[in-house]
């Protein structure tokens, strides 16, 4: 090139910054690439995992060198870049098994009888064939509220992917059983008392 009459320096200057440009253009591309054969080689998660990213719960159902796909509850794919997987929090839900526990929060009226609402709902949970045995389902008197008694019903189920099913279940046998317990499920009440003029 030098006896042609090209100035190989310059060559060499222009060749180096257009390197320089694509290797910052392919920063990203080599990051998901490495990034992928960690996700392919670590296994932290893998298809068919249930995992909880930026509040939503999805299912793992493609792992590439560049992106992992996931599906979410409401049938949505997600294209996630693998260096989101590798570098941010990610709750695997199915890493090691797939139990997960379920917390059904409650209120019910002040003057209800607070063993009963407890017995009530121990009964609800032992009663869903989706609910573990072991543990046994627990429940927690949690506080005084300004117009009920909170309770919180602990309980686990085998199948992360059941669980928005077996929580409705849950829901409505507890409806059930309250209304036949006479227990009133609580609800915002003020008072207005009237003086007269």
């Amino acid at each position: 090139l030098s006896s042609l009459g090209f100035e190989v320096s310059k060559i060499t200057i222009i060749l180096g910054a257009l390197g320089v440009g694509i290797g910052f253009g392919l920063q990203g591309v080599v990051n998901n690439f490495v990034s992928g054969l960690i996700l392919l080689f670590e296994r932290p998660v893998r298809i068919g995992d249930m995992i909880e990213i930026g509040g939503k719960w999805s299912e793992i159902k493609r792992i590439g060198l560049r992106a992992t796909t996931v599906q979410t509850v409401d049938q949505a794919d997600l294209i996630i870049p693998n260096s989101d997987l590798v570098s941010n929090q990610v709750t695997n839900r199915t890493l090691t098994n797939r139990r997960v526990r379920l917390t059904v929060p409650g209120g019910v009226a002040y003057g209800s009888d607070v063993s009963l609402v407890m017995e009530t709902l121990i009964a609800c949970a032992n009663a869903s064939s989706n609910v573990a045995k072991t543990p046994a389902p627990q429940v927690l008197f949690l506080s005084f509220g300004d117009s009920s008694l909170y309770f919180e019903l602990r309980a686990w189920i085998a199948h992360a992917e059941k669980r928005l099913d077996v929580k409705s279940e849950l829901h409505q046998e507890i409806d059930r059983s309250f209304r036949e317990a006479k227990i009133e499920i609580a609800f915002p009440q003020q008072d207005l008392h009237l003086r007269s003029v």
